[in-house]
């Protein structure tokens, strides 16, 4: 299949975008990073594009035959002024209005579309625990999961389309756990915060895994919580980490350290949801790493 893709040339795309020429399909990796996306694939088609913007990039979505759109700016990186709030949301929902612009005006045009969510979606909780039925949240990104999902309903009448509320994501060399592993081999590693903050994580593999099923199977259609059926609080994150790594995981960051430096931002690592992925169990969909201590021992013996 001949996909156009936004999103893919980061930590999760340095093991998509091989899975799915692996899987023989096609690439067109949109990017404002074309330099970095030609580093990742030679074979495939590099479009340099700001898809927040409309522009003849468009003219590939028309041509491919599936759209995966994974696009948006990080939520953990720096602080959360009104600037960055706008381009967190930006980046996620006028890029999705975008590309389900240009599907509905294609013919035949693409016939399905895989886009990110998070489970933000559901707010944060220490006590509720959420699968796909239930209810958005009320904080910011809650309001941006809502926004971007909202974004992809005009598709549904022209595509089959699949939204991935994705937990977080663990692999050796990025995302939470990659800034999480060189503070652990110190042996001055620990839990975030108050440590009883959930964590509904997702091995690398699995997601790259879930996305390949989602395009060759037309039975996925609608939302899916892409994330492993044994979510963990951060305290059991970093004991388990500690345990794989023969390291102590004592010590833990204190979350005034964090809110000073991200603000609002700091609700990411600090707070977060219990979220359960009935949709995958029932559409039958296996992990190839179900437990996050069989996920943490490949992700450190790949990076040792």
């Amino acid at each position: 299949m001949r996909l156009f893709t936004t999103g893919c040339t980061g930590f999760v795309g340095h093991a998509l975008v091989p899975a799915l020429e692996a899987a023989g399909h096609e690439l067109i990796l949109a990017t404002r990073h074309p330099d970095r996306a030609r580093r990742l694939s030679p074979t495939a088609q590099v479009v340099a594009a700001d898809t927040r913007q409309p522009g003849p990039w468009q003219a590939h979505v028309a041509a491919a035959e599936g759209v995966i759109n994974l696009a948006g700016e990080p939520v953990a990186e720096q602080r959360w002024t009104d600037e960055h709030k706008t381009l967190i949301q930006q980046s996620r929902v006028a890029t999705t209005r975008n590309l389900v612009a240009s599907i509905a005006a294609a013919d035949p045009g693409p016939q399905v579309l895989i886009s990110g969510s998070a489970v933000g979606y559901y707010g944060a909780s220490e006590a509720g625990e959420y699968s796909e039925v239930s209810p958005c949240g009320a904080d910011f990104l809650a309001h941006v999961c809502q926004g971007w999902e909202a974004a992809t309903q005009p598709a549904q009448h022209c595509c089959r389309v699949v939204v991935l509320r994705i937990g977080i994501v663990l692999g050796p060399d990025g995302g939470a756990l990659g800034k999480m592993l060189p503070v652990f081999r110190l042996g001055v590693g620990g839990p975030v915060g108050s440590g009883r903050q959930w964590m509904s994580w997702i091995h690398r593999t699995d997601f790259c895994r879930l996305i390949v099923a989602a395009l060759a199977d037309p039975a996925f259609r609608g939302v899916y919580n892409a994330v492993a059926p044994n979510p963990v609080t951060m305290k059991g994150m970093a004991a388990s980490l500690g345990r794989v790594m023969g390291r102590p995981s004592l010590l833990p960051v204190p979350a005034p350290l964090l809110q000073a430096l991200l603000g609002d931002g700091a609700m990411v690592v600090l707070k977060g949801q219990k979220v359960r992925s009935d949709a995958l169990k029932e559409r039958g969909f296996s992990f190839a790493y179900p437990t996050l201590p069989e996920a943490l021992e490949e992700i450190v013996h790949a990076s040792s």
